[in-house]
């Protein structure tokens, strides 16, 4: 069984697949944005665990 569509549901259906198109557009810079807020955080915490890890601490002496 085919279906007629007319020019409107035509219309109709581009409508809507124009809108689900804008929004994973914004989905996709949201995450784009997300995506660059988790490099900066990851690097500064590289960064700070470098610096942690360079830093030398005074040890007490053993007694033999």
């Amino acid at each position: 069984m085919s279906r007629r569509y007319t020019k409107a549901d035509l219309e109709q259906i581009v409508s809507v697949q124009l809108e689900n198109l804008n929004a994973m557009h914004d989905l996709l810079n949201i995450m784009k944005h997300q995506n660059e807020l988790l490099n900066n955080a990851n690097n500064k915490l590289k960064d700070e665990m470098t610096n942690f890890k360079q830093k030398v601490y005074p040890t007490r002496k053993r007694n033999s």
